[in-house]
């Protein structure tokens, strides 16, 4: 894997476009490939979300586009073992960079090194693998994702109550950095609200469930913090109307409700005040710069830390960089904002 160093005092100095803040080691860089001509491999997550179900729509585009040119899209279904074959696959077929966003960041440390062996970058979406180098992650910074939603949660409580928290994988790093900046907020600020951390693997019927038997003993839970809205949400307002608590915002008995993800269906609910916030995860950046670092690590580009010129942060992690994405909250006050994605979507998410 090519080293991450400032690009050398020779590149063009009058380019068009720069990131601020980034080394890039050439700007006339030809529109169909040129010298980073060659096979991308493209694996898709899960199809059991709305999210990712909207990032793979926009991945789409963006192949039809041009952006690169792409391999037959795989799909892993949130199973490593899956993953790590459809990768084998993609360098069978001569891929020469891997975009993917691994579920379990634990196990994907030895596909990650074969493909360093072979010098192919590996660009990671929204997961930032736990070992292993890769070229660029692809990320919102998820423990402010915890952050904001045990904020939002604490003000409108008025730090009592009990809330209960739907928990993503914990092998996963964005189910930690959610979970731990989640805890560690309420601890430090708002003592007096009870948190209830349930367990879920991403998984709505488990979501569901435990929800039901947390509310049996407590049935004055008035809080709920659900780390992904696009496999929660739907179960989670059925559940609450069969229990006749889906009250809306501002009446009496309301379950004050905070997301994360950001598709149209929470931007519905909070119209309708059924929830109260969530943190636009942004399926489209997630998309739009997958595809652009994968065209740039074919190109030779190289990028160091420091601000971009689309309102992010590259990082340096151990391995690599991050492109730490924003992620807005939302709430009945800004959720017809048109510049969020879900708002370009309408019912296509």
């Amino acid at each position: 894997m090519r080293a991450r160093t400032p690009a050398p005092t020779t590149a063009a100095a009058g380019c068009a476009v720069l990131l601020a803040a980034v080394a890039l080691t050439g700007c006339n860089r030809d529109s169909q490939g040129g010298s980073g001509a060659g096979k991308v491999g493209i694996d898709l997550p899960r199809s059991d979300s709305d999210f990712w179900n909207s990032y793979r729509g926009y991945v789409e585009k963006g192949v039809d586009d041009g952006e690169v040119d792409a391999l037959s899209l795989t799909n892993s279904q949130n199973d490593i073992g899956k993953l790590v074959a459809n990768v084998q696959t993609f360098t069978d077929q001569g891929a020469k960079a891997v975009i993917m966003a691994p579920q379990d960041t634990g196990a994907i440390a030895e596909s990650l090194r074969e493909l360093a062996e072979e010098d192919i970058p590996v660009v990671s979406v929204d997961t930032r693998p736990d070992k292993g180098e890769v070229y660029m992650v692809v990320r919102a910074d998820n423990r402010a994702y915890g952050e904001k939603a045990c904020r939002f949660l604490g003000e409108r409580l008025k730090g009592r109550g009990k809330v209960v928290e739907f928990q993503g994988d914990l092998a996963s790093i964005n189910g930690r950095d959610r979970s731990e900046a989640f805890m560690s907020c309420m601890k430090r600020n708002f003592p007096g609200i009870r948190v209830f951390e349930l367990a879920t693997d991403w998984k709505g019927d488990v979501a569901s469930a435990k929800l039901q038997a947390t509310l049996a003993a407590h049935p004055d839970l008035n809080g709920i913090y659900m780390q992904a809205g696009g496999v929660f949400l739907q179960p989670t307002l059925a559940l609450l109307e069969q229990k006749k608590l889906l009250k809306p915002a501002g009446e009496p008995g309301h379950v004050t409700i905070v997301s994360n993800d950001g598709i149209p269906e929470e931007l519905d609910a909070i119209r309708a005040g059924t929830i109260d916030a969530t943190v636009s995860q942004p399926a489209d950046l997630y998309a739009r710069y997958a595809l652009h670092y994968a065209k740039a690590a074919l190109e030779g580009t190289e990028f160091k830390p420091g601000p971009t010129d689309h309102d992010s942060t590259i990082v340096e992690i151990p391995g690599g960089l991050e492109d730490q994405l924003p992620a807005p909250l939302v709430t009945k006050d800004n959720v017809d904002d048109p510049a969020l994605w879900a708002n370009q979507l309408g019912k296509k998410g």
